[in-house]
């Protein structure tokens, strides 16, 4: 289960702060890339920022560069209509700090130039034009900001440019910028695979960085890619619809990009996995992934929903602040915002962690994770509320975790909730847990089960009432004035958890 930050030996389980809402507090981020532009608004400068807006307009400015050096005439007029709507949303917004960046095309561009000088007009603040090695670290910064562990190499394809750096240790190394987007590939090649093939092994064979990548991972940034990953879920008939952090073996994503790179457009619009503006450029995608996956035997292709824009939101932040962990910190907020006693999160967290003892770092905290989001299904219907939140929970967009790790999480909820020792066929993810995750998310969801059943979620109830283990037993410590809170409800609960823990349950009613 990957995606934990760099150091998770020591987890801080104090009470993080609650996350911006300040309308004052948002940041407007827009990236005027060779195919489409985009804006994001984010809640605030945090690790686990909400996003407030996002839109994109496909206008590819960067069609004709290949061919002519200069930006798509028409694609330019709708780039800058697109600018002027995005200043007026973000004025309605009340932003507090306005980003704005542009890519490839327009770096490139004979009147890229003429091009920002409208654009700044249109959007109202300035547009920062970004160098190829600019382009592709902030990319491996968004890639960092969402798998604070990567280890290999993040490629962003936009429409104009590939961009790569090396990941390793929550840091950006190597970066090199190459002109293989779609829409120049498209002009360059006119179509012609060997050429196009011959002009990126050509590049990529002088780059140290990609000879270094042998059995590491490559984090595929971009809409094509995505697009890419699309098509392989629905291949794989994959039963969770969560890009980020999808991963492809490198045998498969070599024998799709091959399949893909093939394909014209009338066996491509046979693909509902991929929308009608990215069926042009899609083989092209498929050519450079192709030919990234032959220059350097990667382990897998792992895709990351972020890119430039997340990594300019997180090049911002302190070192305090990009140094936490941004799974802990989402199921805090969530926590905080939707449960009904924040504090009794931790309180649980603390009160079960004897059944526990054996846990490693990140077992540790997949299950404070847990604890965060316990309460969060709590107003839904009762006869919903399992299924429900298991949903809700399994599709929150929330970082530092791979899909193993998200299916645990949402597994373990599922048990808080239902009580129920096995998983309804219908829910079950097939290949993400193993008997071995499926029976610890099993524990954790009982446990809670308890908890809540002695405290109402009530904060400083758990302190009350002491759970602990021995080689064959699991103990409840019950104080003797409180003895009426242990009635058969608590009882068939303890019950359930004694017999996944292979141990018998009593619960002991003592002094005091």
């Amino acid at each position: 289960m990957s995606g934990s930050p760099s150091s998770p030996a020591d987890i801080d389980v104090a009470m993080p702060a609650r996350a911006a809402t300040n309308p004052q507090t948002r940041i407007a981020v827009v990236d005027i890339g060779s195919n489409s532009v985009r804006l994001v608004v984010y809640e605030g400068l945090t690790r686990a920022a909400a996003t407030v807006h996002n839109e994109k307009t496909i206008c590819s400015i960067g069609r004709d560069l290949g061919a002519t050096g200069m930006l798509h005439k028409d694609g330019v007029e709708l780039a800058l209509e697109a600018l002027r709507r995005f200043r007026l949303l973000t004025d309605r917004l009340g932003v507090a700090l306005r980003e704005a960046v542009a890519t490839a095309a327009a770096r490139d561009a004979s009147n890229g130039t003429e091009f920002v000088r409208r654009a700044e007009a249109a959007w109202g603040a300035p547009v920062r034009v970004l160098s190829g090695s600019e382009e592709a670290k902030l990319a491996g910064e968004g890639v960092i900001a969402a798998i604070p562990d990567a280890d290999g190499l993040a490629a962003d394809l936009g429409g104009g440019s590939l961009d790569m750096v090396t990941l390793k240790a929550g840091r950006t190394g190597e970066a090199a910028s190459l002109p293989f987007g779609p829409l120049r590939l498209m002009a360059q090649s006119r179509g012609d695979l060997d050429k196009m093939r011959d002009m990126i092994d050509t590049a990529l064979e002088r780059s140290p960085a990609i000879q270094a990548m042998n059995y590491r991972t490559l984090y595929a940034v971009g809409g094509i890619w995505r697009s890419v990953a699309r098509v392989d879920m629905l291949r794989e008939e994959y039963p969770l619809h969560m890009l980020q952090h999808y991963t492809i073996p490198h045998e498969r994503a070599l024998q799709l990009s091959t399949v893909l790179a093939k394909q014209g457009r009338k066996s491509l619009e046979l693909l509902t996995a991929v929308s009608k503006r990215r069926m042009e450029l899609l083989p092209y995608g498929a050519v450079v992934l192709q030919r990234l996956l032959l220059a350097a035997k990667f382990k897998e292709v792992v895709v990351s929903a972020n890119g430039v824009r997340e990594g300019l939101l997180f090049s911002r932040l302190s070192q305090e602040e990009r140094a936490k962990d941004p799974l802990l910190e989402f199921t805090s907020i969530e926590n905080q915002t939707h449960s009904r006693s924040p504090a009794h999160a931790l309180e649980m967290f603390h009160w079960a962690s004897p059944l526990f003892a054996d846990e490693n770092a990140e077992l540790r905290r997949l299950r404070l994770a847990v604890s965060y989001l316990s309460d969060v299904g709590w107003r839904r219907h009762p006869d919903h509320r399992a299924r429900g939140t298991y949903a809700d929970v399994l599709n929150m967009p929330f970082a530092g975790a791979d899909h193993r790790a998200r299916a645990f999480i949402a597994t373990a909820i599922f048990h808080r909730y239902s009580g129920d020792g096995e998983m309804p066929s219908d829910l079950h993810v097939p290949g993400l847990l193993d008997k071995q995750d499926q029976l610890r998310a099993l524990r954790i969801g009982l446990a809670a089960r308890v908890a809540f059943d002695l405290s109402a979620s009530a904060a400083g109830e758990l302190g009350h009432y002491r759970l602990r283990m021995t080689p064959t037993k699991v103990l409840l410590e019950v104080p003797k004035r409180r003895s009426v809170i242990a009635d058969d409800t608590v009882g068939k609960r303890m019950g359930a958890l004694g017999e996944v823990m292979d141990r018998k349950p009593e619960i002991l009613v003592v002094s005091g």
